[in-house]
């Protein structure tokens, strides 16, 4: 588990307001088990420092993400969630003038900044499913099958068959088995976004990054992705960025909390949100702040 630093102040306790503010309850269910069974290390990420520009995002993030489970990165905006998830498949690469200057990320053992790895084939490896869906203006079936032609398989056979794969792991294949060769565009905000994680499963990664991803949508799309998720961990391992507390209870295994750009503690879920160790985590989680 770990703990707060000392060097940054933490949120005051008292309420701004005559009132006290109530305090929020998160359910978080039993199956969640504060001891959950010895998993293999994944992702181990040491010391890492990240910078945008002269500006320092993340400070020494320590974090060993478990394999085939579900890890919650929760905290306030700007804390650097999303931030050290874009890390993960390096798509902060993108952006000029950002840069890794201490510490590193490895998966399985292998350093991901390591000079002879390919980001593009580390992205087929670590897939991610964005806040707002992102279907291409393609049909679905062309959506499923972009990566697997970018890789050179065209085997009609083959791609039908990962289609179906896909398309059932995304919990879709139902609703749009009759209508592949239509526009991905033409399917409701759920459906394109469960479309895009068939998308992203169909070459077969090992990790799923999955940043907000139920932002934008109902409560009952929103069911439905969190559903899949569970579903989605037998095969993947999965990190998923969210606001919602009652979201990272539901969804998540292991739940780590950041502010201010550091990883304040991080626990098997029930713990984090049932008897955190730190008084920044019981005051956010609570909702006294944030």
């Amino acid at each position: 588990m770990v703990n707060a630093t000392s060097n940054f102040s933490t949120p005051s306790m008292e309420p701004t307001s005559a009132a006290t503010p109530a305090r929020r309850t998160i359910n978080v269910p039993s199956e969640r088990s504060a001891n959950l069974p010895p998993a293999n290390t994944l992702i181990d990420i040491e010391q890492l420092d990240f910078y945008y520009g002269a500006k320092q995002a993340l400070f020494d993030i320590n974090l060993k993400l478990d394999e085939k489970r579900v890890t919650a990165f929760i905290g306030p905006s700007g804390c650097g969630k999303s931030t050290l998830l874009r890390c993960i498949n390096r798509m902060n690469d993108l952006i000029d003038g950002t840069a890794v200057k201490r510490g590193s990320i490895k998966i399985r053992d292998i350093n991901i900044h390591r000079s002879d790895i390919d980001p593009i084939e580390l992205r087929k490896r670590v897939g991610m499913v964005f806040q707002k869906s992102n279907p291409f203006p393609k049909s679905i079936y062309e959506n499923i099958t972009y990566g697997l032609r970018i890789q050179g398989i065209s085997n009609k056979a083959k791609l039908d068959e990962v289609v179906e794969k896909s398309l059932r792991g995304a919990a879709l294949w139902d609703e749009v088995k009759d209508r592949l060769h239509e526009s991905g565009l033409g399917l409701s905000g759920g459906q394109q976004q469960r479309l895009c994680i068939a998308r992203a499963i169909a070459v077969d990664p090992e990790v799923l990054l999955m940043d907000e991803p139920c932002s934008a949508l109902d409560p009952i799309a929103t069911a439905k992705v969190e559903e899949l998720i569970h579903e989605l961990k037998k095969q993947f391992t999965i990190i998923i960025v969210t606001h919602s507390m009652q979201q990272a209870a539901r969804c998540s295994d292991k739940t780590a909390f950041f502010y201010m750009g550091k990883l304040i503690e991080y626990a098997d879920t029930r713990t984090i949100f049932m008897n955190p160790a730190n008084a920044q985590t019981e005051a956010y989680v609570s909702g006294r702040f944030g």
